[in-house]
This record gives structure tokens, C-alpha cells and sequence, in this order.
């Protein structure tokens, strides 16, 4: 397609960066405030949406900045990232009125202005036209995000903070100096399907550029050792965990390899460079590693943060592989991975909003009490898994075709055994929610792999005490709060199906959990489908 010079990706992020003042404004009024994040959601979305249908490439020039060009690029890639994050921007700003005000959090209006925040800084990482607009987006994607992961302001929260920083802007100040060494190398920073010529003119300065972006951006994406940052980042909200560590931070962190490996390097450049084979086999030690560590985890979020972290070097690990078909599950698997790990996120978060759990120890038998909402998970963990007919076969059915016809084929391995770990940890939380009892006097109850929590006193945690009084969000923070929801401590009360919970926390939920198993059903049905296809074109021809 051709360029045509537009403010339209400008508009992008400028919806919900002007909703951030808004938000706080109408501090005092929180149906206003939650109206001004849902009509920028709702806004963000229309604008992607419609520069994905435009038959034009729009581009938006900013800046000159020693000499490199600034601006905004609305190319396939970016639109399936923009688009992916707009959507979801929706269905979690819905769950977090019911989560915020379900569990009368504080500081409400701090949360949802660093919400706009964050989404804004995703916008122009997406559509970013070159590596130095990306690398600014990127870093203030960095700030954005902080308040959200520190928002419970405890000493745990504030260490996790600290780390997150640590992590991140050191990783973005190795990235800036590959971005140096590519400037001085090529002459130009702009994105090019295939490559920017002249990065093997100087073998040794290219590799140590390629080093440089691929461990600097390695850190959002969690490839180990760079990966210690996001489970202690789980103590943030559980819509900030959804959203931003299954969506918005993660992913763009193997967005910018993607950029890096595909648009900056290119896979001849890559290849003959030598620096694709080592980034894979990081990729694949993560997928593995993490899968193993996860095994072990009791509690939900971080069982979750790890799954999360093997998940994302699947799309690291099929960008590295350099085919085409690896390159279109990766991409695939950007979204797909993203509708099922937010499903279990919505899923983990609502089951703590109403019972007040967050242990898997602690949630056998759950499906009674929750039915929809673990129907939904257990979607999202199937998915997750492999299984057919759910968003996560289509992706990875596709990436371990292309390791397969790759120069390494024996990565194939990396991917099955890693899916092998994820069913061993899942479907013991599936089987238990459904068929265990609270008191855990099955061994249906109990996971096979993660060991229960330690109680306070060092012994292992007994069942637990009746759920907290939750808040109907309709309330609007009215002090008046139904009575207790469960029948007892050692049992879950059923109830009608579809009022286990407020409709603000449960549609979000069916609605991510429906989209998984649509992409995987009808994938080519879906703009992303499109979107991969056109990208895989301009970067392989």
C-alpha cells in the first residue's frame, strides 16, 4: 500500500492522552470520571479501527531529531498490536469499575488516569514509524505503568515498583545504545520490511547492536535472566496484571524485538550475522524454564505471571527462527496469547473480588460458586494448552510448523514439551474447580504439582474463612454491601447461573474467553488474520 501523510495515527494517541485530564477533573464524580475512560476506549478503538480498513498506509511526521525523522506509521504490524490493545482497553476499563469498586479501592482516580496514560504510550509504540519514536514511547510506557504497579502503596508494592524500574530502564538504556550503533551504522533509523541496509558493513559493531536491542527490549519481554521483574509486578491490581502484563508492557517488549529482529536487521542481515540462533535458544530455555517454575506456584497471579513469561518467548522464539511461517504464528500468537491470558487474569481477579482467594489451594470447587466465570478460564487454559478449536492452536500450530521448516528444526521440541508443562499445571485447576470439594478431602482437590501455601505459623494453610463482604459496583461505593455470598467455610453456595457476580466483572470475562475460541474456530474471519498476513508479505516478499 501506499503512504498517505494523515493526523489519524497521531489520533491514536492522542484520545486517550487528552482523556488523562478529564479523568482527573472528575475526580469527585466517578461516573464521569468512568465515562471519560470508556468513550477514549471506545474512541482509541474507532480511530485503529478505522486506519486498519483505510486503503492507504497513514503516516504522521513528528519531529527531526539530529538528523533522523520522527513519526507515526500505521503499517500491518502496528496495526495488529494497536488494534489488539485498543479492544482489549475496552472490555478491561468495563472490568475495572466492577474490580475497583467491587473491592472499594483507593485512589481510584490516580488508577484509570495512569490507565489512559499507559494506553496512550501502547498507541505510539505501535504505530511507531521508526526505532527512536518507538524507543520514546517505549520509556514512557515505563512511567506510565509504575503508578499501577505501586498502587497498593504497601512495602511490597514499593520494592516491586523499584524492581520494575531497575529492570526496565536499564534494559531501555541498552536499547538506546543499540539505537546509537544502528544510527551510526545504517544513517537511518526508520523501520524497513526486511531490513535497513548496511548494519554488515561492520560485523562486530552490528552484532553488538543486535546484542544491545535484543537484551534491552528482552527485558519487557521477559526472556531470562532479564524476567525477575514481572512476578514481583503480580502485586499490582489484577486488572493492571490482565491488561498491561499480558497485553500492554509485555507485548511491547516482543513488539520491539519483532521490530528489531524484522524490520531493523532482517533475517538475511540476522542470519548472517549469527545472532538469531542464540536469541532463539533464549527464547526456547524461557519457554521451558518458566513453564517448570510455574508448576510449582499456589498462587493464582504468579502461576499466571509465569505462564506469561514462557508464553511470550513462544512469539520471541518464532521471530528468531526467521520464516515466514514461524513469523505469522508469532504474530498470531500476539493476539491470541493475549485473549486467553486476559480471560484467566478477569478470571483470577473476579474469583477474589467475590471469595476473596487468590491460592489455588484454596479455590477447589470453585465452579460451583462461579460456574461461568471458570468455564471462561478453563477456556483460556485450554487455550493456553493447544488445544484445537481454541485462538492458541491456530498460533502455535503455525509456529511449530515453521520451526519445523526452519534451519533448526529441532526447536519443535522447545514448544511441545513447554505446551506438555502448561497442561500439567492447568488442567489440575480445571479438574479441581469443578469436581474438588473446599475442605480438600479429595484428591481431586488437591493440585498434583503446586504444593498448598505456607500458613502464617510455617504449617500449611487450612481451609480458608468465609469470603469477605463484597460490594455490588452498581452501589457506586455505597457503604451498604450484601451479606456474605458463601454458604459456609467449608463449602461454595450456588447460585443462579449468570449472578454469581456484577455484570461489570462477568461479561468482560465471557467476552475475552469468547473472542479466544472465535480466533480459534474462524481465525481468517478476524482482522488480525489480515493484518499477519500483510506483514509476513512486506517483510519476506
Amino acid at each position: 500500500m501506499s503512504d498517505v501523510v494523515s493526523l489519524v495515527p497521531l489520533l491514536a494517541v492522542l484520545v486517550p492522552a487528552l482523556a488523562l485530564p478529564l479523568i482527573l477533573a472528575s475526580g469527585a464524580r466517578p461516573n464521569l470520571r468512568e465515562a471519560w475512560t470508556l468513550l477514549a476506549g471506545v474512541g482509541t478503538l474507532a480511530v485503529v479501527a478505522w486506519l486498519v480498513r483505510a486503503p492507504e498506509t497513514h503516516v504522521t511526521p513528528l519531529a527531526s531529531f539530529a538528523g533522523f525523522d520522527l513519526a507515526l506509521r500505521a503499517d500491518a504490524a502496528g496495526l495488529l498490536f494497536a488494534l489488539l490493545a485498543s479492544t482489549l482497553w475496552v472490555a478491561t476499563s468495563v472490568y475495572s469499575i466492577g474490580y475497583m469498586r467491587g473491592l472499594r479501592e483507593h485512589d481510584q482516580t490516580r488508577y484509570f488516569a495512569a490507565f489512559a496514560a499507559s494506553i496512550a504510550a501502547t498507541m505510539g509504540v505501535a504505530l511507531a514509524g521508526d526505532l527512536l519514536t518507538l524507543f520514546v514511547f517505549y520509556e514512557l510506557l515505563t512511567l506510565a505503568t509504575y503508578p499501577l504497579v505501586v498502587h497498593a502503596g504497601s512495602e511490597e508494592a514499593r520494592a516491586a515498583g523499584r524492581t520494575y524500574l531497575a529492570y526496565t530502564l536499564g534494559g531501555g538504556v541498552l536499547a538506546f545504545g543499540g539505537i546509537l550503533l544502528v544510527g551510526t551504522l545504517a544513517g537511518t533509523l526508520g523501520f524497513v520490511p526486511g531490513g535497513i541496509s548496511g548494519l554488515t558493513n561492520d560485523p562486530t559493531l552490528g552484532r553488538a547492536a543486535f546484542a544491545l536491542l535484543a537484551v534491552g527490549f528482552g527485558v519487557k519481554a521477559a526472556v531470562v535472566p532479564l524476567h525477575a521483574w514481572l512476578p514481583t509486578a503480580m502485586v499490582a491490581p489484577t486488572p493492571v496484571s490482565g491488561l498491561l502484563h499480558a497485553v500492554a508492557v509485555v507485548k511491547s517488549g516482543v513488539f520491539a524485538l519483532t521490530r528489531s529482529v524484522l524490520y531493523v536487521f532482517g533475517p538475511e542481515q540476522a542470519e548472517t550475522l549469527g545472532m538469531a540462533l542464540p536469541l532463539a535458544v533464549a527464547a526456547a530455555v524461557t519457554m521451558v524454564f518458566a513453564a517448570l517454575v510455574g508448576l510449582r506456584q499456589d498462587n493464582i497471579k504468579a502461576g499466571l505471571a509465569y505462564s506469561t513469561i514462557s508464553q511470550l518467548s513462544y512469539i520471541v522464539l518464532g521471530v528468531a527462527l526467521l520464516t515466514p511461517l514461524a513469523m505469522f504464528g508469532a504474530l498470531l500468537h500476539v493476539v491470541a496469547h493475549a485473549f486467553m491470558k486476559i480471560t484467566l487474569f478477569f478470571g483470577a481477579g473476579l474469583i477474589y473480588v467475590e471469595t476473596g482467594e487468590k491460592y489455588v489451594s484454596d479455590v477447589a470447587g470453585i465452579g460451583k460458586r462461579l460456574p461461568l466465570t471458570m468455564v471462561a478460564f478453563a477456556f483460556g487454559a485450554a487455550g493456553l494448552v493447544g488445544f484445537p478449536l481454541i485462538a492458541g492452536f491456530v498460533s502455535k500450530f503455525h509456529l511449530v510448523l515453521g520451526a519445523a521448516e526452519s534451519v533448526h528444526p529441532a526447536f519443535v521440541a522447545a514448544f511441545l514439551v513447554a505446551g506438555v508443562l502448561k497442561l500439567l499445571y492447568f488442567w489440575p485447576i480445571v479438574y479441581a474447580a469443578f469436581c474438588g470439594e473446599r475442605d480438600r478431602s479429595t484428591a481431586a482437590s488437591r493440585h498434583a504439582f503446586a504444593p498448598a501455601h505456607a500458613a502464617p505459623d510455617g504449617g500449611v494453610a487450612q481451609v480458608p474463612p468465609p469470603a469477605p463482604e463484597r460490594v455490588d459496583p452498581s452501589r457506586n461505593g455505597s457503604e451498604e454491601a450484601p451479606a456474605d455470598l458463601t454458604a459456609e467455610a467449608t463449602g461454595w453456595e450456588r447460585l443462579p447461573l449468570g449472578r454469581e457476580t456484577a455484570a461489570a466483572l462477568l461479561v468482560p470475562v465471557l467476552f475475552t474467553a469468547a473472542m479466544a475460541v472465535a480466533f480459534g474456530v474462524v481465525p481468517t474471519a478476524m482482522p488480525f488474520w489480515d493484518l499477519a498476513t500483510t506483514a509476513v508479505a512486506e517483510v519476506f516478499g
